[in-house]
């Protein structure tokens, strides 16, 4: 959530800059300043009525001492009456307070100056390229080969719970968890403490990192208990850091995590849903950065590397992209995506995306520092993919498929304990 701090001094470069993302926000700006006066008058008057009633107080013993029985009387009656007008402010003060909670939510993020314009992932421009992008050809799809060779079975997820839940079977369990393993140990070698979160949060936590109300829609919701299923092990782990005042000693606070992850939204049609390209159920290794605003981006470069990093050590062709303001979600700053090519598929595969989230979501949470000066400050927070294992899972079978099977890349052999899958 944008500070409005920033509303009340800027409130038209907020509206210039919700433009890139293709976001209208004058009409929510106008109506958050109207009601941002409203709240600081009302709590005038309200500082102004405690005030008063606090002197009258004070000289209500006086007068009955000094016998004026009747002047003290009538300041009691006005402290009667003051105290029915405090109530009546009071109420009013919670009624705007929430109304201009409900309008700040829903104001995304500003995007980070370098961020270009754009509505559609077509406008996103490539800022990396590295590897063999070669299309193979008269290649099997992933769908094709987990069924060769006996290592995912979507159709009995189906018959288990629904479309998008697969289930993996014998190498390609065994190659999962690899995947997961090597993600973790690379992070842990890299300075990031591994965390095991729960896999549901509260609305607070879902709503402290930006999915409420933005994405109610997409998460798994249990009524009963009102928990969510987490999207991201983003959720859990940004808010172990929810309502805290941390050090600047404390900087930089890197986390990882491996999770499921749960989403409703699983794509559109065709090949962009098919095998393991859209799931509801899926595999992600994530890490999550607590930032000095002052190094965010730096660290938000640096995670970019670790990310690529990984990509050249599993051997596939990749790009990064920055993403413009259309294609980026409502609460990043600045996002870059890592894509992966997919020789059978002939397409680029969206494997990580890696954001700044400067303020936008310490604001919700409350995750503050004292800086040098014992200023209280808000923390950056990032976070990225490292990895999303579905689509890294469908390149690494495509792009290595062989007639004696599917090659294991090296830096994955000790991992898996074999070299191919046959």
């Amino acid at each position: 959530m944008l500070h409005i701090q920033i509303l009340r001094d800027n409130a038209e470069l907020v509206i210039e800059r919700l433009k890139v993302k293709n976001f209208e926000a004058t009409q929510i700006v106008h109506d958050v300043l109207v009601l941002d006066l409203q709240i600081r008058n009302l709590k005038k008057l309200l500082d102004d009525n405690l005030m008063i009633q606090n002197k009258l107080s004070k000289e209500i013993g006086i007068l009955f001492k000094t016998g004026k029985t009747k002047e003290a009387n009538q300041a009691k009656e006005e402290i009667a009456r003051l105290k029915t007008e405090e109530k009546e402010n009071q109420e009013t003060l919670a009624s705007k307070e929430n109304a201009i909670q409900e309008l700040m939510v829903l104001l995304p993020n500003l995007p980070h100056e370098s961020v270009p314009a754009g509505k559609y992932a077509e406008d996103n421009v490539m800022v990396y390229a590295e590897g063999d992008a070669t299309p193979f050809e008269n290649a099997l799809s992933h769908w094709d080969l987990v069924k060769k060779f006996d290592i995912i079975d979507f159709d009995l997820g189906t018959k288990i719970t629904g479309a998008g839940f697969p289930v993996y079977k014998g190498k390609g369990a065994r190659l999962q968890r690899a995947l997961i393993n090597f993600f973790l140990d690379s992070a842990v070698k890299n300075h990031y403490t591994e965390i095991q979160p729960p896999y549901f949060v509260n609305k607070d936590s879902a709503y402290a990192t930006g999915q409420l109300p933005d994405k109610d829609g997409q998460m798994y919701h249990i009524t009963l208990d009102d928990f969510y299923l987490i999207p991201t092990a983003e959720v859990p782990v940004t808010n172990i850091y929810r309502d805290v005042i941390l050090a600047t000693s404390d900087f930089p606070i890197k986390n990882c995590a491996y999770s499921a992850c749960f989403r409703r939204e699983a794509g559109s049609y065709g090949k962009d849903v098919r095998g393991l390209n859209r799931l509801h159920q899926f595999d992600k290794v994530e890490i999550v950065q607590i930032q000095h605003p002052d190094k965010s981006y730096q660290a938000l470069e640096e995670m970019k590397m670790y990310v690529m990093s990984l990509l050249q050590q599993l051997e596939l062709p990749f790009r990064v992209l920055k993403l413009c303001g259309g294609d980026m979600s409502f609460t990043s700053a600045l996002t870059y995506d890592m894509e992966v090519f997919s020789k059978a598929q002939q397409r680029w595969l969206e494997v990580s995306s890696v954001s700044n989230f400067e303020a936008f979501q310490a604001n919700r949470m409350k995750l503050r520092f004292k800086d040098e000066n014992g200023k209280t400050r808000l923390a950056h927070t990032l976070n990225g993919s490292a990895l999303a294992l579905p689509r890294i899972m469908a390149a690494l079978l495509e792009n290595n498929q062989t007639d004696a099977g599917i090659l294991i890349p090296k830096a994955l052999r000790s991992y898996t304990g074999f070299e191919r899958i046959d």
